[in-house]
């Protein structure tokens, strides 16, 4: 046999290694061939491709082998179980800039799944052989790797942790400095998923410079990498008040204003969600964003979306109006209520409803004039509807409750007040009465109002138990009336009267 047949059979062989390896990665792009491919031990078949003597053959195999893995929690399992992730991270230092790719590819496919997963990369020093990636000169993998990074980051604290021991922080933080608009986006997002965990995993991402960084972008053109830098200052943010206030500080505001006019809808839903995570803390924090227009802009961005995109700039009102009656009282001069009462009517998600209803609770409850501007919404009978429908999640009838019982205690409008005299139950409707047992006995044209409309022929009719508190609230609605319309209204007076008019004998 001749020295060019033997060579042709090496080629041969050679080129059905590279189409099986290139016909897998195709197939493994539709979700329909996976089980398929699955059932057939595509997996063991890859594995010895990954130790190929051709380099472009490792590579075609590795990127089969994320896309099986991308697919379902299951094929990742398989990939673990079949060993190929030692044998991928120890290659992963001597192999060209597409393999490394791949590589990186399979580790972040498999480290999505679960914490266990991510562990099992972890396990086998993975994560060290990412952060080393971290520091190619190719962006593209440094892109990869700061995706597989964040993958293992998003799960837990003590996956956080592995990440930020092995020193990907501050490499991190220099890729938000790189020209690459898409390493950018995923140096912030892994940041993000870092620093969501604890306070402690936050500060190390602050402490490698990274709030600077981040705010120097957030008048970036791209949409995308502004959602990544609003997502991490978030994610910052949110675990204590000093964090908050370096993000305060570092001038973020009122530059961030601008981006809730941003054509691109999670822009803005970021943008919200960094403003609700800073006025949770004190009132100074919520003043600082109220005093750049915070209140007006975000209910102005309530009117021009829906659904979830709404849930932060709703909780973000409750927060501050917690806060104190002076931040509360800015939301309503906002007009917040109207806007919240027109969320609470379009909105049909029940977690939805629930956060309206807690936001609207802490506006109404520190004063009778708060209380008064939720009343006058005609808010009060909707919330008291959520509070008894059957249909309501457990979480919107116990805030619906809260929310009621909060505002009542405060609530002196007593045209607000009546319609619940003819629906709520006896544990609110006992608050109800004892608002009116407060009002009434200071305010005559409140009392005439309160015979004619009906108010207090209901109250006669509500029966309470003797001695209860109800029953001393509706006796010091009756002292308020002279004893002969008191009994005019009680119930069976006119019949009463119709047998006394049976039994009268005219002179």
């Amino acid at each position: 046999m001749s020295q060019r047949h033997i060579i042709q059979v090496f080629e041969q062989y050679q080129k059905a290694r590279m189409q099986f390896a290139q016909t897998v990665a195709d197939l493994a792009k539709r979700t329909e061939n996976v089980e398929m491919l699955r059932n057939a031990g595509v997996v063991s078949m890859l594995r010895p491709l990954m130790l190929d003597v051709v380099p472009g053959i490792q590579h075609t195999a590795a990127l089969a082998l994320g896309r099986l893995a991308d697919h379902s929690n299951d094929l990742a399992e398989v990939v673990v179980q079949e060993e190929i992730l030692p044998q991928l991270v120890q290659s992963l230092s001597s192999q060209n800039r597409f393999y490394k790719k791949a590589a990186a590819f399979v580790l972040r496919a498999v480290a999505k799944h679960s914490p266990e997963l991510s562990q099992a990369v972890v396990a086998c020093r993975g994560v060290d052989a990412l952060v080393l990636c971290l520091e190619e000169f190719d962006p593209g993998v440094k892109e990869a790797a700061a995706w597989a990074l964040g993958n293992i980051a998003q799960h837990d604290a003590s996956l956080s942790q592995s990440v930020v021991d092995a020193g990907a922080v501050p490499l991190l933080v220099l890729s938000l400095l790189e020209p690459e608009i898409a390493l950018k986006r995923i140096a912030a997002s892994t940041l993000s998923d870092i620093s969501k965990h604890t306070p402690e995993l936050a500060q190390t991402v602050v402490d490698a410079g990274a709030i600077a960084h981040l705010a120097q972008m957030i008048l970036s053109p791209d949409a995308k990498l502004k959602r990544q830098v609003f997502a991490a200052l978030s994610q910052i943010s949110k675990h204590s008040v000093s964090l908050a206030e370096m993000v305060i500080e570092a001038e973020v505001f009122p530059a961030a204003m601008s981006c809730l006019k941003d054509p691109d809808e999670y822009v803005k839903k970021n943008v919200v969600t960094l403003m609700r995570e800073l006025v949770k803390h004190t009132p100074e924090l919520a003043q600082e964003i109220v005093n750049c227009g915070g209140l007006g802009a975000v209910i102005d961005y309530l009117g021009n979306c829906h659904g979830n995109l709404r849930l932060p700039g709703i909780m973000m009102l409750g927060y501050v109006a917690a806060l104190s009656e002076s931040l509360a009282m800015a939301v309503i001069v906002s007009k917040g209520v109207p806007q919240l009462a027109v969320c609470l009517a379009e909105e049909s998600e029940h977690h939805i409803k629930a956060a309206t209803v807690w936001s609207i609770g802490h506006i109404g409850h520190h004063t009778p004039e708060h209380a008064k501007a939720v009343a006058t919404a005609n808010l009060l009978p909707k919330i008291l509807e959520l509070h008894m429908n059957a249909s309501s999640s457990e979480d919107l009838q116990t805030k619906s409750k809260r929310a009621l019982k909060n505002i009542l205690q405060k609530c002196n409008y007593l045209p607000g007040l009546e319609p619940l005299l003819y629906d709520a139950p006896s544990h609110i409707l006992k608050h109800v009465v004892c608002q009116f047992s407060k009002v009434l006995p200071h305010d005559n044209k409140a009392r005439r109002l309160f015979v004619t409309s009906g108010g207090l022929k209901k109250v006669q009719e509500i029966e309470a138990e003797p001695g209860s508190a109800l029953q001393e609230y509706i006796n010091a609605i009756n002292s308020c009336f002279p004893e002969e319309i008191v009994r005019y209204y009680s119930p069976g007076y006119p019949e009463a009267l119709l047998e006394r008019l049976d039994q009268y004998q005219p002179a």
